[in-house]
């Protein structure tokens, strides 16, 4: 089980290594000009629990960053599938269903953690500094976590990348603005904020922030994120092995 866990894991860190450079630039190209456009039309007036509105952004863009980029390994895995067959030479090697969904859940979070690295460096260079404690890496974790998961669940469910497009233009980019990362959700109606509260992506966004300014978070968004990441990983050992049939 370990050995195929990190045959997997090794695999995708690999092939990470080579376009290193390539992907750290694409994981800072949007946070940049969201931290220059936002930050800038906000300016220092608008003001959130005594932080200024880049204070306020910056957490919110770790967690759609963490989002996207765990949830982005669904991309490689379509790759792998659809044009190199790997998946099929997975199958006839002794690797278990939970050993690959594990090690590419894995590599979705160390994904995760890299581009988290890049969003302290871009607000370090914004003069943007924030507190960063336990509840702020266990929250990331969580969201790193929950997203791999799906994304390795879908990943062995959908059948082109027709259907990958379907899912990130009416799931995860909706979930990136309306999650809690630009804006508060205080000033929605009712039935929005019970709505979007039923997003990990809010919950992580809320913890995240909460750890940010020096606050307690609330047990809640760890609650519903755990019980998301268990139930993103039982669909992602499903659906490999119902892949695997």
């Amino acid at each position: 089980m370990i050995a195929g866990v990190a045959a997997i894991y090794l695999r995708e860190m690999r092939l990470s290594k080579r376009r290193f450079k390539r992907a750290m630039a694409g994981m800072a190209v949007a946070p940049i000009l969201y931290m220059i456009a936002f930050g800038t039309a906000m300016g220092e007036g608008a003001r959130f629990d005594g932080h200024t509105y880049l204070e306020f952004l910056l957490p919110g863009l770790i967690a759609m960053t963490t989002m996207t980029q765990a949830y982005g390994i669904a991309i490689e895995i379509n790759i792998a599938r659809f044009y190199f067959h790997i998946f099929e030479e997975f199958q006839s090697a002794p690797i278990s269903g939970a050993a690959f969904a594990l090690g590419e859940i894995l590599s979705g979070i160390t994904r995760a953690l890299g581009g988290v690295a890049i969003i302290l460096a871009i607000g370090w260079g914004f003069g943007v500094t924030i507190h960063i404690g336990l509840w702020f890496w266990l929250a990331v974790l969580l969201n790193a976590f929950v997203f791999a998961s799906i994304a390795v669940a879908l990943a062995m469910l959908i059948s082109s990348h027709g259907d990958q497009s379907l899912v990130n233009a009416f799931v995860i980019t909706p979930m990136a603005f309306l999650g809690g990362t630009f804006f508060p959700l205080d000033g929605l109606p009712q039935w929005a904020q019970v709505v979007l509260h039923g997003l990990p992506l809010t919950h992580a966004a809320q913890a995240i922030r909460a750890d940010a300014f020096g606050q307690p978070p609330q047990f809640v968004h760890f609650a519903v994120l755990a019980a998301l990441g268990v139930v993103g990983f039982v669909l992602a050992l499903k659906s490999v092995d119902r892949a695997r049939d």
